[in-house]
């Protein structure tokens, strides 16, 4: 697993922040790579592989928000942005532009915790964990083919590439077409729990799923909105 030999990438111009949030890690026995401005940032990333970046959204050289952008224009890597009380509208430009999640200032460290671990499930993905899986088979429907043991997914002949969390989304709806699920449930699935997090979360990442698969978004052919409720894979009955 990942989880005893991560390298976090931990990205905040303030010293007091990176030595709040670089003990912990490193006590629970991650690498932590800490870069102070934007610019940095990325050239720490280039230089070297990461399992998850926690990356603050104001930030001098080239602000947490362009690097999140330019950061997943190249990588799937897991990202969670570190957001003050006050900037509502940074969480969400920071998930549209790829951010996986975010926390915002002040918080526990026992939240810390909790939203790093989680992110590191999720992107434990290396091959000798899936050797280790049981085979699932590609789920085809329509034009669209899911590859779970490969992660891939195809959309009318063509790969498109998806976040770890598009992936997980797109997963727990595929696997179970018909079936409705609430925001709060999608969240538990993902996330692990839904205790943190806004549940507009969902619905950024799903807009960015039916852009990607859909062949018109506002007339999807696969994950349909329940009103009220929250989504459902097409059933291909």
């Amino acid at each position: 697993m990942v989880d005893r030999s991560a390298r976090i990438l931990l990205v905040d111009d303030e010293q007091s922040v990176q030595t709040l949030l670089s003990f912990p890690l490193r006590r629970e026995g991650y690498e932590v790579v800490q870069a102070v401005d934007g610019r940095e940032a990325l050239d720490r990333f280039a230089e070297q592989s990461f399992d998850l970046v926690v990356l603050d959204v104001m930030l001098p050289q080239i602000d947490g928000l362009e690097v999140c952008r330019r950061l997943r224009a190249r990588s799937a890597v897991p990202i969670i942005m570190l957001t003050a009380k006050s900037e509502e509208i940074d969480k969400v430009v920071g998930l549209e532009l790829g951010a996986d999640d975010y926390i915002t200032k002040p918080f526990s460290m026992r939240e810390f915790r909790s939203r790093v671990k989680a992110a590191l499930r999720r992107a434990d993905m290396r091959p000798e964990a899936a050797d280790d899986a049981p085979d699932e088979p590609p789920l085809e429907q329509g034009d669209l083919s899911i590859d779970f043991a490969k992660r891939a997914v195809l959309v009318r002949g063509k790969a498109v590439r998806l976040t770890y969390v598009e992936f997980e989304l797109l997963g727990a709806l595929a696997r179970n077409p018909g079936r409705v699920y609430t925001r709060d449930q999608l969240l538990s699935r993902v996330w692990g729990d839904a205790s943190y997090r806004d549940p507009r979360t969902i619905d950024v990442h799903i807009r960015h799923l039916r852009e990607k698969l859909e062949a018109d978004a506002k007339e999807p052919e696969y994950i349909f909105t329940v009103r009220g409720v929250g989504y459902r894979f097409r059933d291909g009955r």
